[in-house]
């Protein structure tokens, strides 16, 4: 045992540690891992990284900073001896709630390579007081209340730091939270979060809902407050350009500090803009140049020759604009900036469609990241071939510099040592450690394939991993899996392009064969883990559907040997992590050239899960790095879709009327069995969604969906050993998903950062 780190335990706390309540253990922890990565932290030379976004899925910290500091198995060891469990300390921790789904997780992932591999690189963000919500489920409904996760004892802390922002002629005095990020055996950035000193909890009523005009009071309430309202829209921009202010003041501050006098300042900075959210970071800093003496064509070229600009989707969500009045209403300053900018643009080329500001008044922001930003990323080699050739197309050939691709990757630390710890035990049994700093290490256990002995004891670990998972979800929900079963996970954000109603359509399929006598080859536990957004309506009637399949499987004797659905409240990655290490089968099954990268596909190979999936996203280099004999390919091509999409030839009713096993599965969702436990309301509205639209193809891809899904239930019956060999396979292939590998490509080819 480290006896100098046991008594420096005990001092921190003020009491023996078998006298500690775990509070106070927690409290102690803090203050350790406060001291420990303060000794981490460096004087930056040369360029700084500033990645600002709407998000940081950040996780619970307290052992992700353990691991990266080289005191988790020493801290683990010293309060076993005291009698205290590690596990239960890490409850006394608030999940943070800053963000929400792959976007949020990723630039958590970069944050935590960035520091690992000794590059000064910080975050930029808002300090949301209750993240997006917190989701419960009453009848079959998804229930949203207030997330309140701020405590006395969170790791941001406040510093005497303001920066003026003004908001539709209002000043309001931005306080800046900094929170450490701790590198493995590198250094330790910082996450630099904003908030205002004026917000005020207590105006939260029924649900989620507020005053969304009470500026002062709501700004960093919520992150994405809704928007199906004007109110809401405009507070999207009220929230954005405090961000995007008091980051931009933030830069120019810590460049000016460093002896930066302005000009040079993309000698001194590199901003990342994560999707559109922060663009008005490229107009405000042309602004705040130019009250610092700076012509306006010699700021435009500063801020391009700063800023880089990332595209994380196609989606017209993602890809933000907004009717020119809006930012009259709240950023009139940023106006006289944007036209001119627009006018600029519109002498570089002829194609209105590439304007700034279009014909009908809108601000098209991601138009505006592209022309005064030096680089333009996709996430994928697809989805960047996507941007080149389709959406993006006449930029491209504007630009064809600043495009390129930058795969998307996942931290190993929290993805395998953190979430998996007997996994990362037998992996270093047998390759060493090295693979913890490089990735590229796992390959060493292709060597292993073939051995029984190996592959028994990654079944052991499933098997262990997936009885724990079920532990947990008793405790948590009062649910009973069969851990005998395969387990299906599906965890990301609902949405209909993600396709969990095509997950829902194979189950009420194969409910249906059960009855009629046909058995499947292995029991089957879907899990899925989603939150919708308040305002979507179809996607909370796909999770009502969902819930009401559970309990009509529940409570059938024939079907419930075969067939159990749980769905996990308050999907957050501490879920995540309890989730990811028991799937069997990886449900990526987008519509394909959607989704653009993904990164729940990496990190389930990683923990030993075959993927089912579309060739979308990164499952695309998935597929190429694994081979197809180890993943399971279906459904339609991107090139077949996006042909649909020009021809609008599809049609949703013809398929619903050709199939009749299409049809009787859409048919069931207001059936008898359905509506004993559902409300016909949300469930007709989702039928007649999908036999009347279908916008995201679900139904073309059905039958393809079910055959491939029943092959992989029939490979994991009848041949287990073979199927993890395939999941060795997997794993030993998943170090190219490291965001370690990511960020190097992003420094070598974008940032160029200094020490």
């Amino acid at each position: 045992m480290n006896k100098n780190l046991f008594q420096k335990l005990n001092d921190y706390c003020g009491k023996s540690l078998k006298d500690a309540a775990d509070s106070e253990i927690y409290s102690a922890l803090l203050k350790l891992i406060h001291e420990k990565s303060a000794e981490q932290t460096k004087e930056v030379t040369g360029r700084k990284l500033y990645y600002i976004s709407a998000e940081f899925l950040i996780g619970k910290l307290l052992s992700n900073n353990l691991i990266n500091l080289g005191l988790y198995d020493d801290v683990r060891e010293i309060l076993k001896e005291a009698g205290k469990s590690l596990a239960d300390i890490e409850e006394q921790e608030p999940e943070p709630s800053l963000g929400n789904g792959g976007l949020g997780r990723l630039a958590a992932c970069f944050l935590d390579s960035l520091a690992t591999l000794d590059l000064p690189g910080d975050g930029v963000g808002l300090r949301y007081h209750c993240g997006l919500f917190h989701q419960n489920f009453k009848n079959n409904v998804q229930n949203e209340t207030p997330d309140f996760w701020l405590t006395d004892q969170c790791a941001a802390q406040a510093t005497d730091t303001v920066f003026p922002v003004t908001l539709a002629g209002n000043t309001y005095q931005a306080r800046l939270y900094k929170l450490p990020v701790t590198g493995y055996e590198g250094r330790t950035n910082t996450l630099n979060l904003f908030d205002l000193d004026t917000i005020d909890e207590s105006i939260i009523g029924e649900g989620i809902s507020f005053d969304k005009k009470d500026i002062a009071r709501n700004l960093t309430l919520f992150l994405y407050p809704d928007d199906s309202d004007e109110n809401g829209r405009l507070l999207r921009i009220y929230q954005q350009y405090l961000m995007v202010s008091a980051g931009a003041q933030l830069i120019l501050s810590e460049c000016e500090a460093r002896g930066c006098d302005y000009h040079d300042l993309a000698d001194y900075a590199a901003i990342q803009i994560n999707d559109t959210h922060p663009s008005m970071v490229i107009p405000e800093l042309i602004r705040l140049l130019g009250e610092k003496g700076i012509s306006f064509d010699e700021a435009v070229q500063i801020v391009t020759d700063t800023c880089a600009y990332t595209n994380h989707t196609i989606l017209a969500e993602a890809l933000e604009k907004w009717p020119r009045n809006y930012l009259e209403q709240v950023v009139p300053q940023l106006i006289p900036v944007i036209e001119k900018l627009d006018t600029l643009a519109k002498t570089r080329t002829d194609d209105e469609n590439l304007a700034i500001i279009d014909h009908n008044q809108v601000i098209h922001m991601a138009h505006m990241d592209i022309h005064f930003s030096h680089s333009t990323n996709g996430v994928a080699a697809l989805h960047t071939k996507i941007l080149k050739e389709s959406e993006l197309s006449g930029f491209y050939h504007l630009y064809p510099q600043k495009f390129n691709n930058k795969t998307n990757g996942i931290t190993f630390r929290r993805w395998l040592l953190k979430c998996n710890p007997a996994l990362t035990e037998e992996i270093e049994s047998l390759i060493g450690n090295d693979f913890k700093k490089d990735a590229s290490g796992l390959e060493k256990l292709l060597d292993y394939k073939d051995n029984k002995k190996v592959l028994d004891r990654l079944a052991q670990i499933k098997k262990e991993n997936k009885t724990a998972l079920a532990k947990w979800l008793e405790q948590k929900q009062g649910l009973h899996l069969n851990t005998e079963a395969m387990f299906s996970i599906q965890s990301k954000r609902l949405h209909e392009y993600k396709r969990q109603q095509l997950n829902l359509l194979f189950l009420i399929h194969e409910y249906l064969e059960i009855k009629a006598g046909h058995v499947p080859a292995v029991p089957l536990v879907s899990i899925f883990g989603a939150k919708a957004a308040p305002a979507y309506v179809i996607a909370k009637d796909i999770i009502h559907a969902l819930l009401t399949l559970s309990d009509v499987f529940k409570n059938d004797p024939q079907v419930s040997p075969w067939l159990q659905l749980a769905f996990v409240e308050n999907y957050n990655v501490s879920a995540a992590e309890k989730m990811i290490p028991a799937c069997d089968l990886s449900e990526q099954i987008s519509l394909a050239s959607k989704e653009a990268s993904g990164t729940g596909n990496m990190k389930f190979m990683l923990n030993g899960a075959l993927t089912l999936g579309t060739m979308d996203g990164a499952n695309v280099e998935i597929c190429e790095a694994v081979g197809n004999e180890n993943i399971y390919i279906f459904g339609q091509s991107s090139n077949q879709v996006i042909h649909r999409y020009a021809a609008g030839d599809y049609c949703s009713r013809d398929w619903y009327e050709a199939d009749p096993n299409l049809h009787r599965a859409i048919d069931f969702l207001t059936g008898d069995e359905m509506m004993k436990y559902g409300n016909q309301e949300n469930l007709l509205r989702l039928q007649n969604e999908l036999i009347g639209k279908d916008w995201f193809q679900t139904l073309p891809d059905f039958n393809a969906y079910v055959v491939r899904k029943q092959q992989a239930m029939n490979d994991y019956a009848h041949n287990r050993e073979d199927w993890t060999r395939r999941t060795l396979i997997n794993i030993a292939k998943a170090g190219f998903f490291s965001s370690d590998r990511t960020i190097e490509e992003y420094n070598n080819d974008i940032w160029h950062l200094g020490k």
